[in-house]
């Protein structure tokens, strides 16, 4: 297939629907834009794709995603492993647990997923520069697709609260560098207003192409398993990938691939937990942390731009929003380093703390398959790890 799948934008809140266009919020209501098919005219294609030979990858999947295959722009990104536990799961009394491990992807983290998609996108709009704001693994993964497309790239970081290793990584990719006063909110509201002048492409999680190839990840684990797991645990920061996720598994049940879902529990750190404080207060809203603060640098997030999303599929799924201290962090990113082999950075390891906590909470029962998501590498952020060094 040589021209990109039939497409349209919908707004999350009023529903209304676009055509697509460089548009990262409805005109309307101002809520995030998703991206909707004409999902029976798929359903024959994406069973073929999904029941034939072949590698795991995020173009494995062309004929459910928004742009077109020819000359994607690739770094060879999904496929990566789901290992299952054994020694963590029994010491939790669980029968049946799994890490999905996006550490495995070419810049070392989960978001080349949504990347190739959303640079193949910018490529084939005529965009020049791709922009974003970012606490670390989107600059990296941006700066090198933008490298492998030949495009120029810009990135804004909050001063002095990124790890090194990913700001290592974008500057060696060739982008330019800009460090904001404050925190990642006021660096994704400057990127917000300098992408309204129209001469550059957005790729945070707002923009709805890049969650479209965080959705593979979904596809990849239905695959590997053969079915759909009973739970799925989810690091969450600015909140793009468990709503890209569970728009995933929708799909497949909407194209009739599968009957069934996947309940969702997302894991935000404590000191910076706005939308599961909204989640457990039952509060319709989120109102916006101004001072975040965790040593997991990558969900160090007070005002996350897709928190309706995630709202919805926590509860849509009947799941849950958990919220995990440091301490419990840190251990659990010991544990999966020592008794798993998965060095995980800060941020990933969350999941894994969050099912620890799920599992004590009884909010699963030891029987049911679950898939903790590792986000990305533990080189990624040496300083957040260097505790487990004592």
């Amino acid at each position: 297939m040589n021209s990109a799948t039939t497409h349209y934008l919908e707004c999350i809140g009023c529903l209304t629907r676009f055509t697509p266009a460089q548009n990262y919020s409805c005109p309307k209501c101002g809520d995030l834009l998703q991206i909707g098919y004409d999902y029976e005219s798929l359903r024959d294609k994406v069973h073929a794709a999904v029941v034939k030979m072949g590698a795991l990858s995020v173009w494995r999947y062309k004929d459910i995603l928004p742009v077109s295959p020819r000359n994607a722009v690739t770094l060879g990104e999904g496929g990566t492993g789901l290992p299952r536990s054994r020694r963590m799961a029994e010491q939790l009394g669980l029968d049946e647990v799994y890490f999905k491990n996006e550490g495995q992807n070419p810049t070392a983290s989960f978001k080349d997923r949504g990347m190739t998609v959303a640079v193949t996108r910018a490529i084939q709009t005529g965009a020049k520069t791709v922009l974003c704001a970012s606490t670390g693994n989107t600059s990296a993964s941006m700066a090198a697709y933008a490298a492998r497309a030949g495009l120029k790239a810009t990135v804004l970081v909050p001063r002095g609260k990124i790890a090194a290793g990913k700001l290592l990584q974008a500057i060696v990719h060739g982008a330019r560098i800009e460090q904001v006063s404050g925190n990642f909110d006021q660096a994704l509201e400057k990127a917000r207003a300098m992408a309204a002048t129209g001469k550059l492409y957005l790729a945070n999680s707002l923009n709805p192409y890049r969650i479209e190839g965080q959705k593979t990840l979904a596809f990849e684990v239905w695959e590997q398993l053969g079915k759909v797991p009973d739970l799925v645990i989810v690091p969450v920061g600015n909140a793009g990938n468990i709503s890209a996720i569970w728009k995933g598994f929708w799909e497949l049940k909407k194209l009739k691939v599968t009957n069934s879902l996947p309940r969702m529990i997302g894991v935000q750190a404590a000191g910076a937990a706005p939308i599961a404080r909204a989640y457990n207060r039952g509060e319709r809203n989120v109102v916006p942390w101004s001072h975040p603060e965790t040593k997991a640098t990558a969900i160090r997030i007070g005002a996350p731009a897709s928190w309706k999303k995630a709202l919805t599929a926590v509860r849509n799924s009947n799941g849950a929003m958990l919220t995990v201290s440091d301490s419990e962090i840190l251990r659990y990113q010991r544990l999966l380093a020592n008794h798993e082999g998965i060095f995980a950075e800060p941020a990933s390891a969350a999941s894994a703390a969050g099912l620890a906590k799920a599992a004590k909470h009884r909010l699963l029962s030891s029987r049911e398959v679950v898939v903790c998501v590792i986000t990305g590498h533990g080189l990624k952020d040496p300083e957040g790890s260097r505790k487990l060094l004592a």
